[in-house]
C-alpha cells in the first residue's frame, strides 16, 4: 500500500464519525426535502404512525382527496387509519425551497383497500406538499391532493 493511499484512507477513518454526524447539514434543503417527502410516502404506505408523528406538523392541514379539509396532526392521522392501501406512488414535477418554506407538486398514484373510498381501483391524483422549517426541522405543515377523474 502505498503512502498516498493510507494517508487518504486515515483521512476517510477520521472523517466518517463527522460526516454520520452532519449529513443533513451537507444535503441541500431542497435534497432533505425530497427525502422527508418520500420518508412521509412510505410512511403513509406502511402504517408508520410514530414517522408521520416526526414528519408532520402538529398544525398540519389537508384539503384531502375525498372533498374535506382536515385539521391538526391527530385528526390527519386519524384520516389516514381509515384509508389503507396497498400501494402508493409519487411522481415530483416540482420541488423548491424558499427560505423556511419547501413546496412539492406532482402526480401520485394511490391504490386504496378495505373499506376506503375507490378500494380495488387504482387512483390518480394531483398533490401539492408544503414543507415548513420549525426549530431547525422539516415537518410537512399542508397537503392538497385531488383526485383526477377517469377518462
Amino acid at each position: 500500500m502505498n503512502t498516498k493511499t493510507v494517508v487518504v484512507s486515515l483521512l476517510l477513518l477520521g472523517l466518517g464519525p463527522y460526516v454520520a454526524t452532519h449529513a443533513q447539514s451537507l444535503l441541500s434543503d431542497e435534497e432533505i426535502v425530497r427525502q422527508l417527502d418520500d420518508q412521509m410516502r412510505i410512511a403513509v404506505l406502511n402504517d408508520d404512525w410514530s414517522t408521520l408523528e416526526r414528519l408532520l406538523s402538529e398544525q398540519f392541514t389537508v384539503n384531502a382527496p375525498a372533498n374535506r379539509l382536515v385539521s391538526g396532526r391527530s385528526a390527519v392521522l386519524e384520516l389516514i387509519r381509515q384509508a389503507p392501501r396497498e400501494s402508493f406512488e409519487r411522481a415530483i414535477e416540482y420541488l423548491r425551497v424558499d427560505g423556511d418554506f419547501g413546496i412539492i407538486m406532482g402526480a401520485e398514484t394511490v391504490r386504496p383497500i378495505g373499506d376506503a373510498s375507490l378500494a380495488g381501483q387504482t387512483v390518480r391524483r394531483r398533490f401539492t406538499n408544503i414543507w415548513r422549517k420549525e426549530a431547525g426541522t422539516w415537518r410537512m405543515v399542508a397537503r392538497h391532493a385531488s383526485v383526477i377523474a377517469p377518462n
